[in-house]
């Protein structure tokens, strides 16, 4: 495959997000395997021939400083946030069931703006999601109360019977490859090779980092809790919070509810799983990313791959 195309669409991805990458971080993210020493002469082409701009130590399918300026600023504030988010990790890992937690969103990202929520995924023991979910949601309704729901958003759930993410495409091997773990029973390795079909995408990409914290203490509450509900009451239990769960999301779905963003929302929700809608942003950004490679199609007179896996658009 021919390395400037794989690099254009690198770059065409995280331009999406107006996000400017160094030339390691575009190695990374490549969709064919590459050494740095091979990488860096191609890209000087590409700048000469302005299909690539360098901005400072960055490169960019635009030519806008500010790029660089907004991205260290996100550097720099992400840096902060992570902190906090580490500490919430640890709280939440202490919750009955729960296995693992992670950052995701745009912190796993080491970037954050003033609009950035810290997004956590959750991994629980098998058949007691919802359990866990419906504990850990208690918190989330008192943070409304001191105005830190935005740092308790806890948006993706799984538990250890389904750990495959159910969609395979560019968004969704990005989040798998960029997840921070930080507790976990098993250093996350068994849901990291549930997802080894990302390295399809990202053969670059070193393998998933082990957990910041191990969760291998668990307090005396968390334990209590689990056995007083690991037995029938509490799979009873289990399947009426899904249910209820089920019903008020339905009718938000239907009354076309918008979150304080005013964006769409929406939960896909099974005994396994209860995770966002990817009708939603997942949909919009790969739509948006197949337009964006369009452009450049256009503008430099080249053609890139229709049948690529970047550009499957599965959505289940």
């Amino acid at each position: 495959m021919n390395l400037e195309k794989s690099i254009l669409k690198t770059l065409a991805y995280f331009d999406i997000f107006l996000h400017p990458l160094k030339a390691e971080e575009i190695r990374l993210f490549c969709d064919q395997f590459v050494q740095l020493d091979e990488l860096l002469p191609v890209l000087d082409e590409m700048v000469q021939k302005q299909m690539v701009f360098k901005l400072d130590t960055f490169y960019s399918l635009q030519n806008n400083l500010l790029l660089v300026d907004r991205r260290l600023k996100g550097n720099d504030l992400a840096d902060k946030m992570l902190q906090t988010a580490y500490r919430i990790a640890l709280f939440l890992h202490k919750f009955p069931f729960v296995r693992g937690v992670g950052i995701s969103g745009s912190l796993s990202k080491n970037y954050a703006d003033a609009g950035t929520d810290i997004d956590f995924f959750i991994i629980t023991s098998s058949n007691r999601l919802w359990v866990a979910r419906s504990l850990m949601h208690t918190v989330k309704k008192l943070s409304f109360l001191v105005g830190k729901q935005d740092w308790f958003c806890m948006n993706y759930f799984i538990d250890e019977e389904a750990l495959a993410i159910a969609e395979e495409n560019i968004f969704t091997a990005t989040e798998v490859v960029t997840l921070k773990p930080v507790c976990s029973n098993d250093d996350f390795s068994s849901f990291f090779t549930a997802n080894n079909w990302a390295v399809r995408y990202f053969p670059n990409h070193p393998s998933v980092n082990n957990c910041v914290r191990n969760g291998k203490t668990n307090p005396w509450y968390k334990t209590a809790g689990e056995k007083m509900l690991n037995n029938a009451a509490g799979r009873i239990l289990d399947d009426y919070l899904m249910r209820v769960t089920t019903r008020r999301w339905q009718k938000k779905e239907e009354r076309h509810k918008l979150n304080m963003k005013g964006e769409p929302i929406g939960l896909r929700i099974g005994k396994h799983v209860a995770r966002p809608n990817p009708e939603y942003l997942q949909k919009k950004l790969l739509n948006l990313f197949a337009n964006r490679l369009k452009e450049i199609e256009i503008t430099h007179g080249i053609v890139i791959e229709k049948d690529d896996h970047f550009l499957r658009r599965e959505i289940i």
